[in-house]
C-alpha cells in the first residue's frame, strides 16, 4: 500500500505540473528576468502547488499514524496551508519581505503551540547533564522553523537547485527515520520526496516551471518540521544531525549574512553571490553548477548518516573537518568575498615560513 501511493504520488506531481502550469500564466504568477536573474524569459512559477497538492494526496491516503501528540498531523497540515497561501500570493503580487515572514511565523507557531513540536531540552555529551530549554524552547523552535524555511528558499536560484538539494535532504532524514524505527517521519518524508522529484521532471534544467515561493516555503517549512521530528530531545551531538544534513542551505545563508554584514547591507538586501552565482562566476555551466551542488548536498547527507553511528569523540573529528572543509570551499569560490582569505593566507604565510 505504501509502495503503491508513492509512486501514485509520483504520477500525479507529473500529472498535475502541466496543469499549475497553464495557471501560473493564467493568475500572473510568472517570473520576469531582470539583473539578478539567470532566466532570459518570462517563466511561469507556483510550481510548488503541485508538489503540495501531490503530497496532500498521499497524505490522505496513507494518514499516517502520529506517535508524538493528537494534534501534530493536523498542525503541519495547517500550517503548510498557511505557508502554501503565502507563497502563492508572493507569486502572484510579490509580496513585502514583512508580510512573507508572518506568514511563516503563524505556520510555525501553529506547529509549535498547538502540534507540541518543541525542543524542550538536549543531554550534554560526555555525562554533564541536561540543558532545559524551558520557556526559550517555544521561540528557538520558531527561529529554526523560520530560518530553515528560509534557507531554501534563498538557494531557488538556478533550474532545479532547491527542488534537487531539498530531494537529497529528504532521501537523509526518511533513511535515517528507517534507521531509527520511526515510521511517522519516514512517510511523511517519503510522500514529500516523491512529490518533489515529479515536480523535478519539469524542473531540471532547462526549465518549464520554477517552483516559486509556493514550493521553496513550503519544502522548507515541511523539511525543518520534520528534522527536528526525528531529532528533538536528545544529545546535543544528535541535534547537529539536522544542522549537516541542511549543509547547503544553511551555510549558504550563514555566509550571505556575513557577506551583507562586512558590506553593511542590510540581511534582506538581495544579491548574486549565493553559491550558485559564485559557481557560476568560476565558468561552470547552470547544469554543472546545479549537479555540483547536488554533490556536496550528498556528501552532508552521508556525513549526516556516519555522524549518527559515530561515538562523541567521532562526532567532534567529523564536525571539526566538515567546519574546516567548509571555510576552504568557500574562501576558494569567493562565497563572502574575493578578500575574505583569512583559512587559506593563514597555511600560505605557514608555507612560505
Amino acid at each position: 500500500m505504501v509502495y503503491l501511493t508513492l509512486f501514485l504520488c509520483f504520477i500525479a506531481s507529473i500529472i498535475i505540473t502541466p496543469f499549475v502550469k497553464k495557471l501560473a500564466f493564467k493568475i500572473g504568477a510568472t517570473d520576469k528576468p531582470n539583473q539578478r536573474k539567470v532566466h532570459q524569459k518570462i517563466m511561469p512559477r507556483l510550481g510548488g502547488l503541485a508538489i503540495f497538492i501531490s503530497f496532500l494526496i498521499g497524505f490522505i491516503i496513507l494518514q499516517p499514524e502520529d506517535p508524538y501528540s493528537p494534534a501534530m498531523s493536523s498542525a503541519i497540515i495547517a500550517g503548510a496551508i498557511i505557508i502554501v497561501i503565502t507563497g502563492v500570493l508572493d507569486d502572484m503580487m510579490e509580496l513585502s519581505a514583512k508580510i512573507k515572514l508572518l506568514g511563516q511565523i503563524a505556520a510555525a507557531i501553529l506547529v509549535v503551540v498547538w502540534g507540541g513540536v518543541q525542543v524542550e531540552f538536549i543531554n550534554l555529551p560526555f555525562g554533564v547533564g541536561q540543558l532545559e530549554f524551558g520557556y526559550f524552547s517555544i521561540p528557538l523552535t520558531i527561529i529554526w522553523i523560520v530560518g530553515v524555511t528560509n534557507a531554501i528558499n534563498l538557494i531557488d536560484g538556478l533550474d532545479g537547485l532547491a527542488a534537487g538539494v531539498s530531494s537529497i535532504a529528504l532521501i537523509t532524514i526518511s533513511g535515517m527515520a528507517i534507521i531509527m524505527g520511526d515510521a511517522y517521519v519516514a512517510t511523511i518524508a517519503s510522500i514529500l520526496l516523491v512529490s518533489t522529484l515529479g515536480f523535478l521532471f519539469y524542473n531540471f534544467h532547462p526549465a518549464k516551471i520554477f517552483m516559486g515561493d509556493t514550493g521553496a516555503l513550503f519544502l522548507g517549512f515541511m523539511i525543518s518540521v520534520l528534522a527536528l521530528l526525528g531529532f528533538k530531545n536528545v544529545t546535543v551531538v544528535s541535534l547537529i544531525i539536522p544542522v549537516i544534513i541542511l549543509g547547503v542551505p544553511i551555510s549558504d545563508t550563514f555566509f550571505a549574512i556575513i557577506r551583507r554584514f562586512m558590506n553593511k547591507q542590510p540581511l534582506s538586501a538581495p544579491d548574486k553571490s549565493h553559491l550558485h552565482h559564485c559557481l557560476l562566476r568560476l565558468g561552470y555551466s547552470h547544469r554543472q553548477t546545479v549537479l555540483i551542488i547536488y554533490a556536496i548536498a550528498a556528501m552532508f547527507g552521508l556525513a549526516a548518516i556516519i555522524f549518527s553511528q559515530s561515538t562523541v569523540w567521532g562526532s567532534i573529528i567529523i564536525v571539526a573537518v566538515l567546519m574546516i572543509a567548509i571555510e576552504i570551499f568557500v574562501e576558494s569560490i569567493g562565497l563572502v568575498g574575493n578578500n575574505y582569505q583569512p583559512l587559506l593566507k593563514f597555511v600560505k604565510a605557514k608555507r612560505n615560513n
